[in-house]
């Protein structure tokens, strides 16, 4: 069977579309790069009525790229969102866009202190549509928690300014 193509980097005049729909991905200057830069921390799908923004997953690091709070749950939490919430900004959305959360988490034992986080930040019924599932480990050591979202940004008269440059 012929390998896949990687499709992870297009060069700026090769990027993919489809009709109406054109397809970016970026790294936010409002958080540090992806270790390795390996991976965009966002893919962005523009439609016509709006956009759809995939975060990659998110753990809990300073902009050293050291983790925040090793082993508390709750913490990593707190310093997860603030990412994510970045992120979304750079991108014209915020919290109140999420549409679906995806969290990993090394013991569920740690449930409560990341559910009462998310209760917070998540106030709205019904909250965001949600997986939630134990892994054996992350790849940081101390990072107990992993995050990843979707969201959607309606358009708006000034989409385009919250369209990042190109």
């Amino acid at each position: 069977m012929p390998a896949m193509p990687d499709r992870r980097w297009w060069p700026a005049d090769a990027r993919p579309s489809v009709g109406l729909m054109r397809m970016t991905l970026d790294n936010p200057a409002t958080v540090a790069a992806p270790f390795g830069d390996r991976f965009a921390h966002l893919a962005r799908v523009d439609l016509p009525g709006g956009s759809l923004l995939m975060l990659s997953g998110q753990v809990a690091v300073d902009a050293d790229g050291r983790v925040v709070a090793p082993g508390d749950a709750g913490r990593q939490a707190e310093r997860i969102f603030e990412l994510i919430a970045a992120i979304l900004a750079a991108h014209g959305a915020g919290l109140t866009d999420v549409l679906h959360i995806r969290t990993f988490l090394t013991d569920l034992a740690d449930l409560p202190a990341y559910g009462a986080v998310r209760r917070r930040l998540f106030p709205g019924t019904p909250p965001p549509a949600s997986t939630t599932v134990q892994v054996g480990a992350l790849f940081l050591p101390g990072a107990v928690l992993e995050v990843e979202v979707t969201a959607a940004v309606p358009v708006t008269g000034n989409a385009a300014a919250t369209r990042p440059s190109e």
